[in-house]
């Protein structure tokens, strides 16, 4: 296997890295402080600006004005982008809706991609993922309730989701929903683009996450569907493939988070040696980054940083040049590797900053509010494990 990157992709990255430090970790505490919505005007110059640079949309296909990059190349840009929370939302990859577009891209009609797709991919409209349910477990994402059945020329749809992320203010939801109750439980949930102003769609609010709902796409939504009509041509792929096209979004996804969780571990441990180097604790002069235990967490950091980061771009690399089913046992087990290195890296600088990085001041308190859910969302790290043992131990059990 081969990393090694083109002159291209390295000049791509310089400037990203640059426009992230020069343009975005400067309006950061603005975005802590204020709506997401207020922001919007800002943000919106912004991506006026990565467009310019030819820089939009980095993994969307260029004949949807994106960049074209394969998933190893996308990844080292997602890890760039995520040294700011801003990064991925300014430059148009930001989840759900690079995922939505993924799947329109491949599965939807031409008239789904002219209505959708399009304006979607050209950050004039944003989108939601409707799949996991209050009463259903996350992890299994063949249990569900919410219930699409036909009438006439349409589908009328009941259920209740959760965690639908930038659900407030998005144009459309791509909804999980059973249509074929009777089927093999693999092929019983189908997709279906449901409009978010078609009556029956109800937004019910926007979820607390540790203290704080949000705003606009800062914001994961709970949603009631009470006899939501929508005609069958919003079926998105064929009916009863909703989870195998799920399980399509889910590894280039995959890299997507984990490369974002990177570049949050960059950022962090910066600090958190920054921190150390700087902060006097004792008279004679003496710093944090004298004490042992603090060089302890910088070695290990490096160390768990550098482990995890490897493990995704050989993931990257297997998927582009074989395919998400031959990287299967790779997928699984790098999102709890990443996941679990970003929350240590994280904690320790938080910790290194002392009542400091319990405040707004640094950037560390946020990350420790809304990156703690990377452990539980897309399947918990108990699920990942258990189901890459189970699979590895079947060769040994023969």
């Amino acid at each position: 296997m081969n990393f090694e990157i083109s002159d291209r992709i390295k000049a791509v990255l310089n400037k990203i890295d640059r426009f992230v430090e020069e343009e975005l970790i400067p309006i950061e505490h603005e975005f802590f402080n204020r709506d997401f919505r207020e922001m919007i005007p800002v943000l919106e110059e912004k991506r006026k600006t990565v467009k310019e640079m030819g820089l939009w949309g980095p993994n969307h296909p260029e004949k949807l004005g994106g960049m074209g990059l394969t998933l190893l190349e996308h990844g080292l840009v997602s890890e760039s982008l995520g040294m700011s929370p801003l990064g991925h939302y300014v430059f148009g990859c930001q989840a759900p809706d690079a995922g939505n577009i993924e799947i329109l891209h491949l599965h939807g009609t031409e008239e789904q991609k002219e209505r959708y797709l399009k304006p979607l991919a050209a950050g004039k409209i944003r989108s939601c993922f409707a799949m996991t349910e209050v009463d259903m477990p996350g992890s299994n994402p063949v249990m569900m309730e919410t219930m699409a059945h036909k009438e006439g020329g349409d589908y009328i749809i009941n259920g209740h989701k959760w965690f639908a992320t930038a659900a407030d203010g998005s144009d459309f939801a791509i909804v999980m929903a059973v249509t074929n109750p009777d089927d093999n439980i693999y092929m019983r949930a189908s997709m279906i683009i449901v409009p978010t102003d078609t009556p029956g769609f109800n937004l019910v609010r926007n979820i607390p996450i540790m203290g704080h709902s949000g705003s606009g796409y800062t914001s994961h939504g709970e949603i009631v569907f009470r006899s939501c009509r929508v005609p069958q041509k919003n079926l998105l792929g064929a009916e009863g493939q909703g989870f195998v096209m799920a399980q399509e979004r889910l590894g280039p996804g995959r890299i997507h988070h984990c490369m974002r969780w990177l570049g949050i571990c960059k950022r962090a441990f910066d600090l958190m040696c920054k921190r150390a180097a700087e902060r006097v604790i004792s008279p004679d002069g003496k710093t944090l980054a004298s004490k042992q235990i603090v060089q302890s967490w910088v070695a290990e950091s490096a160390a768990e940083i550098q482990a995890a980061r490897l493990m995704t771009l050989q993931t990257a690399w297997k998927i582009d040049a074989l395919g998400p089913k031959e990287a299967r046992d790779d997928i699984g087990l790098i999102k709890f590797v990443a996941a679990n290195t970003m929350q240590r890296v994280i904690d320790r600088a938080l910790q290194v900053h002392g009542g400091l990085g319990m405040t707004d001041d640094t950037i560390l308190a946020y990350y420790f509010r809304h990156e703690r859910a990377a452990r539980i969302y897309d399947g918990a790290d108990e699920v990942h494990k258990s189901s890459f043992a189970r699979r590895y131990l079947r060769k040994y059990q023969a």
